[in-house]
């Protein structure tokens, strides 16, 4: 659907809120728009800007920009993913000059991306602008136990300066806590001393914004906000889209312990915390929809894809600072910019036919992978991803073997399924080379039981008799 820029601009703030079913009391004080590079005015806290600026002058609309708390800072509403970008620095950096001059200036990594290089590829690409055209966000990566001591940490922290190029890191984050519970956080940053560190070098400058990303045991999350007064976190990344809404616990072969994305929002949005979105598409399996829902989604909104749905879902929740999208090919970077230029908030309506569509695809058995590869490589060649991304796709297609091997179709429908799977995964990387070794498990962010899913991938090839 083509926006009209110039009407969505003239919506005043109490149109803007009854378009997100909200009542002008709510809270929505984060919302602005504004040109590319915009200078940070100094907002205080909590302060009320307006939610909707000047069109912009060209044919296209202005990037979508939130207000950071505290510093007045206008970071744009779509967030750059740098975790899976192209080898060649020419292509990276393509990629990050269109983002810049449509309106991105929020740019995130870490220093285990693309096996320890995307740090260096993204300070090559963004130092050839000025500093003060772009955020940059990294992470203390040292979930490897060997990088608990202090000073291991603090060369991991050290070099990402390096790498980046910059003299101070915008949005600094520890890397994704709650795995291994409590134990496993006080370890990588209480009793080494790293986290006091961390909050002595954000009071000098070196970092401007410190927050941590989530994924796993809830009752990390709880502590570290409960300690807020102590930590006073700027931000909090964690994964939220209408499907984990309501339905991230216990999915798609998850252990026990994570938690809904509304839980996790709804206590952010209490304490005044705005968040960081990873995972808006859930590894893309909310653009990969089956033709049922394309078609349910295309009835409400023609032009729209569906993950210019997941996008404008995450947008519209007002405490959501920026949501980032790894954007590796051009096609992807543009339709996403466009749909941030400006976000068209989704109405109640929309927001309940997309609760809809959750609950539906809650009852699918698929395997709970968002593709992030942090479990890779494996040591034994398996595409853990790869096997699980073609899984999740016959599952939404519906082109699995039912499990009753006396249906009709079953050995048809298995010798298709199987003729499928062997073209699109190498004989290498196929699920039955896995040695159920389990080094995977402590990488998981979602804490899937990965081999006991390949297990199962193998016993769906296995003809019964």
């Amino acid at each position: 659907m083509k926006k009209d820029c110039k009407k969505l601009h003239e919506m005043n703030r109490r149109q803007f809120l009854e378009r997100l079913g909200m009542g002008s009391a709510t809270a929505l004080t984060l919302i602005t728009f504004g040109p590319v590079g915009a200078a940070a005015s100094k907002t205080p806290r909590g302060s009320i800007s307006s939610p909707l600026g000047a069109a912009g002058d060209g044919p296209e609309c202005s990037m979508t920009y939130r207000t950071q708390n505290g510093t007045g800072e206008k970071i744009s509403l779509l967030g750059f993913g740098m975790m899976r970008l192209p080898r060649e620095q020419e292509a990276v950096n393509e990629l990050v000059d269109y983002a810049l001059a449509h309106g991105i200036n929020y740019f995130d990594t870490a220093p285990m991306y693309g096996g320890g290089s995307n740090e260096t590829a993204t300070g090559l690409a963004l130092s050839r602008h000025p500093r003060d055209k772009y955020y940059v966000a990294t992470k203390m990566s040292n979930q490897n136990e060997a990088l608990w001591p202090f000073e291991k940490s603090k060369e991991m922290y050290e070099n990402s300066f390096r790498k980046l190029q910059v003299d101070y890191i915008d949005y600094y984050l520890l890397h994704s806590v709650g795995g291994g519970g409590l134990d496993n956080l006080k370890g990588r940053f209480i009793d080494n001393g790293l986290l006091d560190f961390l909050l002595e070098e954000r009071k000098a400058g070196r970092i401007r914004h410190l927050g941590f990303s989530y994924h796993g045991d809830v009752k990390v999350f709880d502590w570290l906000l409960d300690n807020n007064d102590k930590y006073h976190w700027d931000f909090v990344q964690i994964q939220m889209n209408y499907l984990d809404w309501n339905h991230a616990q216990r999915r798609g072969g998850r252990r026990r312990g994570d938690a809904n994305a509304e839980y996790l929002y709804g206590r952010l949005e209490k304490l005044g915390i705005q968040c960081v979105i990873m995972e808006p598409l859930r590894g893309g399996s909310l653009s990969n929809v089956s033709d049922d829902i394309r078609e349910q989604l295309a009835r409400a909104r023609k032009d729209d894809t569906p993950a210019r749905w997941g996008f404008r879902w995450v947008g519209s929740h007002p405490g959501v600072l920026t949501a980032l999208s790894g954007m590796n090919r051009m096609e992807h970077l543009k339709e996403n910019v466009e749909t941030f230029s400006p976000l068209e908030p989704c109405t109640t309506v929309e927001n309940e036919l997309l609760a809809r569509i959750a609950d539906k695809m809650s009852g699918l058995d698929t395997i709970g992978c968002t593709t992030c590869a942090y479990c890779m490589p494996c040591k034994y060649g398996v595409d853990i991803p790869g096997n699980f991304a073609f899984y999740n796709k016959a599952v939404v297609e519906g082109r699995l073997p039912l499990p009753d091997s006396s249906a009709p179709d079953y050995e048809e429908k298995r010798k298709a399924y199987l003729e499928a799977y062997r073209a699109a995964i190498p004989d290498k990387a196929r699920a039955n080379r896995c040695q159920d070794c389990g080094e995977c498990l402590k990488k998981c962010p979602q804490q899937l039981p990965i081999p006991t899913h390949m297990s199962r991938l193998v016993e769906m090839t296995r003809k019964k008799s």
